[in-house]
């Protein structure tokens, strides 16, 4: 790659010893993708950040690149393995929580707000179209190529960590206008309504999308979908099938801006769509837990929790995972109060997926196909996926 002078200063270590490992973490993947140059970028976004992914090996990295690296641009975190504040209520083991607070306690040392959310787009750390960004959660790199059109390719944890402490990323892949042309057609014949249901559709594009080799749809037929809609579709299709960008007719931004593609092309009926909801649903299940918030709850998802459960109470441990911030934004209007006056709780920082609660239920109702994935795969529970509303019907009977 061709360095500039200050980025060849950071590689030879004038900056100090993190930056320089951080350099050299870039320029690897540079060098491997055959990236001409570093592109500056507008923000940043750090997945692993669970101790139950991250282990003391991950800390120990942390914990020497805290010691003299700051980051460059605004960069915040995937959501932590429990709530900060109310991780006693929710279950959570005192030493995971002293472990989970020492890697919160190293990203902020380095400069890093703390802000554990999978939907950045949607508390602040928010690119613009065109903007270069470097994000690892899978949801928010589908979203912010697709739904914004922002520039960003799936981040590990180092690389994202070490584009924050430089403030750049090497130019390849989804930065660059030749590799964001879609390269298969889906035409969806059939009604899609909810975030269960673009779930559900997310599911059957990722699937297709795995034995073409993982190249980027595009998707007639849908008429309109909300940001909520759109962020659970993203969960999905990125769960299923490592997608990181796809275009939506009449929808994102660039659906128009390279050409339809023609050779290959899928049709998705009302079929398709019944037969992956039933897939999504094991046999026999005892549902003793409801969650709602994979990608993280917006303050319209909680409104409408909320508006569902007033003067009702729930039967089941009932989470609602989402940002804090938003969670701030919920106490201040009210609906807060209403949802846990009922005996729902709120799992602020956190989620069903990187949470340590496995073996503590034994079967998970969400409205999300992501987690219904992550419900089979990582904690072993039996599965079901349903609407909002069906989700607190479950809850409360």
């Amino acid at each position: 790659m061709k360095l500039t002078q200050e980025e060849q200063d950071m590689l030879d270590g004038r900056y100090g010893k993190a930056t320089k490992k951080s350099m050299e973490i870039l320029t690897t993947l540079g060098e491997i993708f055959d990236a001409e140059c570093m592109v500056d970028v507008h923000g940043v976004q750090i997945a692993g950040v669970s101790y139950d992914n991250l282990g003391e090996a991950g800390l120990d990295f942390l914990s020497e690149m805290s010691e003299d690296g700051r980051v460059r641009v605004l960069t915040t975190l995937n959501p932590a393995g429990m709530d900060r504040e109310n991780w006693q209520a929710l279950g959570i083991d005192r030493e995971f929580a002293k472990n989970q607070n020492r890697a919160i306690d190293a990203f902020a040392k380095m400069g890093i707000i703390t802000t554990c959310s999978c939907t950045p787009y949607l508390i602040g750390n928010a690119p613009h179209y065109g903007q270069h960004i470097a994000w690892a959660e899978s949801s928010a790199v589908c979203y912010s190529n697709s739904v914004i059109g922002a520039r960003t390719n799936r981040e590990g944890g180092p690389s994202a960590l070490a584009a924050a402490l430089i403030g750049k990323t090497p130019k390849y892949g989804y930065h660059l206008d030749e590799n964001r042309h879609a390269q298969v057609l889906f035409k969806i014949n059939a009604p899609v309504k909810g975030t269960d249901e673009f779930g559900v559709l997310g599911k059957i594009i990722g699937d297709k999308l795995v034995k073409l080799g993982k190249k980027i749809p595009y998707i007639t037929g849908i008429p309109s979908a909300t940001v909520e809609e759109l962020k659970s579709f993203c969960a999905s299709v990125a769960t299923y099938g490592g997608t990181a960008l796809f275009h939506m007719e009449e929808i994102t931004p660039e659906y128009n801006k390279y050409p339809k593609p023609s050779n290959i092309v899928f049709e998705i009926n009302q079929d398709d769509l019944d037969k992956t909801r039933a897939e999504l649903t094991d046999d026999d299940i005892e549902i003793d837990f409801v969650s709602i918030g994979c990608p993280h709850a917006s303050i319209h998802e909680i409104a409408k929790i909320a508006n569902l459960l007033r003067g009702k109470t729930v039967k089941k441990e009932f989470w609602i995972t989402t940002a804090r911030p938003t969670k701030k934004i919920a106490d201040e209007v009210g609906y807060s109060k209403i949802i846990e006056d009922a005996g729902a709780k709120f799992a602020a920082d956190t989620c069903c997926v990187v949470a340590p609660i496995k073996e503590r239920f034994k079967g998970i109702m969400v409205d999300s196909a992501k987690a219904c994935y992550y419900g089979r795969a990582k904690n072993k529970f039996k599965v079901k996926i349903g609407s909002i509303e069906a989700c607190v019907e479950e809850a409360i009977k």
